[in-house]
């Protein structure tokens, strides 16, 4: 008997930081609800508190597998889950100083966001497409319930509405799209459809292809490729700041762990069909989201559109699906959740209750009121757009090297011409805080918790960017098992 309760609580060793994330979340309601006046400054801190346990817990992983292959932890896992977490502390650290300005329920926000996080973490691990549809919902719905936290704003109301609508859709094709993969393979796991679909019949069956390309549409849809992107302006723009934060960071890169682990785990012997149609969605991705950006004068809605278009920059380490492709795409994941978050961050920074403060205008001579913000900002734009020695030019450089020598040599062309469009709306930010005249004083109080993520941010972006290669050997050894 004492042999069998063993090996029953060693199975659910692997997802003990699921397990823990979950008893976080619980926690967070029962403190909101019992605690006291002091409730508010705690709780962001208990999230940011547990998840650098869960940090420490994803680092001392075991690798292997659990029930029956549906669960992987290996080095890919890991470090998906590292970016996710990292997403979820720093959104945590921002509430705090967006409470300030905004009636947004710190309790209800950080139980969501913690929530949400259990799916991302399912995603990264799953092996099995019932498991990843599990963690995808977990992840989707929480941040439906996220979206629309803030009743004040009736924007936030419609972005929750359009958001919940279109993503429902979304989540029926990935199921129809599975189960046309189920119905021919007579598996969800993928490294078993792998197999089977190698077979003579099944490689050139349209219906297996049809299952296929529901399922890359459906992902499309979560990591905002064109032309599934038509919600990401709205949501981002309606959605509380701190949300829109947590949403660009954390469940794009479980997206982006999902696709990587469906289409080149799960389907490598399609790679010139997959390939192919992911280089056009790329360039697609890319010139909709910095040509459209052009024009905004929201600076929130302008990092919507740039949201876009980067999530076309890391889909061509996918589309090369090779290892090297793969960490150049883990690697610009890990640099753009410090440099987006610090972006975020200075935007939070600038709010009032009574104004916003996200327009251009807002930001006319920053640099001159509150140097210190403008030069953050100004860091933060340069990486964005992908200026040396930012971290934001070495992770464009490797993906652009990994699709390079994968053959995609139009593709890349079409990157840095994009690449280059997009320095005109970033340095624009740039020059209204340093050429031009202040209109009116603006009052920036750096909160502890807004201090902590503008100073990782910028310890990432530079530190990133002055010595990579420490990086992508993480991110390539994670790939390895190493």
């Amino acid at each position: 008997m004492m042999d069998t309760a063993i090996v029953s609580w060693t199975a659910f060793e692997p997802i003990l930081p699921e397990m823990f994330l979950v008893c976080i979340a619980l926690a967070i309601i029962g403190f909101d609800l019992f605690a006291g006046k002091q409730r508010e400054q705690l709780i962001p801190w208990i999230t940011v508190l547990g998840g650098l346990i869960v940090l420490g817990m994803v680092a001392g992983e075991k690798y292997g597998q659990a029930f029956d292959g549906m669960f992987i932890t290996d080095g890919y896992a890991s470090f998906f889950k590292v970016v996710c977490m990292i997403g979820v502390i720093m959104a945590a650290l921002m509430s705090e100083h967006f409470r300030r300005s905004e009636a947004l329920p710190l309790g209800e926000y950080n139980s969501l966001m913690v929530l949400s996080a259990v799916g991302m973490l399912i995603m990264a691990s799953a092996g099995d497409l019932m498991v990843l549809y599990l963690g995808l919902e977990l992840m989707a719905l929480s941040v439906y319930c996220l979206v629309g936290l803030h009743h004040g704003d009736p924007k936030t109301g419609e972005a929750a509405m359009k958001y919940f609508l279109m993503g429902g859709f979304a989540s029926a094709i990935l199921l129809y799209g599975m189960s046309l993969v189920y119905g021919l393979t007579g598996t969800t796991n993928i490294a078993k459809i792998a197999q089977l679909s190698s077979s003579g019949q099944l490689l050139t069956n349209p219906a297996l292809m049809a299952g296929l390309g529901m399922m890359i549409a459906a992902f499309c849809f979560k990591v905002a490729i064109a032309p599934f992107h038509f919600w990401t302006p709205d949501v981002y723009e309606g959605a509380p700041t701190p949300v829109t934060a947590f949403m660009s960071v954390g469940p794009k890169a479980a997206g982006f762990a999902v696709f990587g682990r469906v289409l080149v785990s799960g389907f490598p012997q399609f790679h010139d069909s997959w390939g192919t149609l992911l280089s056009v969605l790329a360039l697609l991705t890319m010139a909709i989201g910095n040509i459209t950006a052009l024009s905004q004068v929201s600076i929130k809605r302008m990092l919507a559109y740039s949201a876009i278009a980067h999530a076309g920059y890391a889909l061509l380490g996918v589309l090369c699906g090779t290892p090297e492709g793969l960490s150049s795409t883990m690697s610009y994941l890990l640099i753009y959740a410090f440099m987006n978050m610090g972006a975020f961050a200075i935007l939070i920074l600038m709010s009032s209750p009574d104004n916003h403060r996200e327009t251009l205008d807002d930001f006319k001579g920053l640099a001159k009121t509150n140097p210190a913000a403008a030069f953050m900002m100004m860091i933060f734009m340069f990486s964005l757009t992908g200026i040396p020695p930012t971290a934001g030019f070495m992770g464009k450089f490797y993906l652009l090297k990994s699709a390079l020598a994968a053959g995609y040599t139009m593709t890349v062309i079409g990157a840095v011409i994009f690449s280059s469009i997009s320095a005109y709306f970033y340095l624009r930010v740039v020059r209204y805080m340093y050429m031009s005249d202040p209109e009116h004083e603006v009052a920036i109080n750096f909160t502890p918790g807004i201090s902590v993520v503008l100073g990782l941010s910028l310890l990432g972006v530079i530190g990133l960017g002055l010595f990579p290669g420490s990086m992508i050997a993480q991110a390539a050894g994670a790939l390895l098992g190493q």
